[in-house]
């Protein structure tokens, strides 16, 4: 039996060009989209060039229009998809597609660090790489994944470490849930399943503020107003804050504004240990909630998915915390 693929470009640099002045740059056209790749017959490939984007440029809402194209496939009978996306983002895009597709259907994410036409470019191999995992039955119920380098990491905690190595994507703490060597796809992890919310719309007003020594009040009041949903704070070590900011934080739970704390570590998860002014036991009293093992800009996607879905209180301490 065939099995049908959909292919979702956005643009990014798998999808540029090196001009002759050494600038990389979108083409018209994603080159990826007009390639004969399967020679395999019982594949076929449905492609949709959804977006042509730098990854600096995706918003929520464009995650949002992909998750929703990834839902309708399932119903259109598709067995996996593949999107290719810049990795500037990539790692956002994943983990949305993650928290809010249910379905067991294999959906792979790829990206490359070079440009198409650039020597030892890695696009079209890793989009290879993708349409076998995404095609395998062993990804079935696997959850959203990303595919760079012949390896499979879990969008939940995949993040981009080097700003030009093709060997970026790595998992801290984890390491990836699965390779793929001499044509075959071998897992290696499993994940546990997370709750996932199918949303249909997305909220605005959530941000993201990283700690430092010395940290005021300043940027955490400048947010403290009626339109600002939701904060994540990459705090300082297991999950502490300088004392200077307690007042502000104080006043935004007061408001109702939903705090969420991580670590600005790359390694670790925040929680809270220390007891001392500013430490995580007080902040944890105050009703800052902790979000174990993600890193910054991945809670404040969780949190946005969570507050888009109508979450509140206890349910959205709930939800972030698992």
């Amino acid at each position: 039996m065939t099995k049908k693929i959909l292919i979702l470009h956005t643009g990014g640099t798998i999808s540029m060009s090196e001009d002759e002045s050494g600038n990389i740059k979108p083409n018209a056209q994603n080159p990826l989209a007009t390639l004969a790749l399967n020679n395999n017959a019982e594949l076929e490939l449905v492609t949709e060039e959804i977006f042509n984007l730098p990854s600096p440029h995706m918003t929520p809402k464009q995650m949002l229009e992909l998750s929703l194209r990834i839902r309708r496939a399932e119903k259109e009978g598709f067995f996996g998809a593949v999107v290719t996306h810049g990795t500037d983002t990539l790692e956002e895009t994943a983990i949305f597609l993650d928290l809010t597709i249910s379905s067991r259907m294999p959906v792979v994410v790829t990206g490359a660090m070079r440009s198409s036409n650039e020597v030892g470019s890695d696009g079209l191999y890793n989009f290879k790489t993708a349409i076998m995992v995404a095609s395998s039955p062993e990804s079935v119920g696997k959850g959203v994944v990303v595919v760079m380098n012949d390896e499979i990491h879990s969008a939940r905690y995949v993040t981009k470490t080097h700003t030009t190595n093709v060997a970026t994507f790595r998992t801290p703490t984890f390491g990836p849930i699965g390779i793929v060597s001499e044509g075959h796809v071998n897992y290696v992890q499993t994940i546990k399943p997370q709750a996932h919310l199918p949303i249909d719309h997305v909220v605005d007003g959530v941000y993201l503020v990283k700690a430092y020594a010395g940290m005021g009040p300043e940027l955490l009041h400048a947010l403290n107003q009626r339109a600002t949903k939701g904060i994540v704070i990459e705090a300082l070590g297991a999950g502490n804050m300088p004392p200077q900011t307690l007042p502000e934080l104080q006043s935004l739970i007061e408001h109702q504004i939903p705090l969420v704390l991580v670590s600005r570590c790359f390694n670790g998860i925040a929680e809270p240990v220390y007891d001392y002014e500013g430490g995580g036991v007080n902040l944890a009293k105050m009703g800052i909630i902790y979000c174990r093992g993600l890193t910054g800009p991945k809670a404040r996607i969780k949190l946005l998915v969570g507050l888009s879905a109508g979450l509140q209180g206890h349910e959205l301490k709930k939800y972030l915390n698992n």
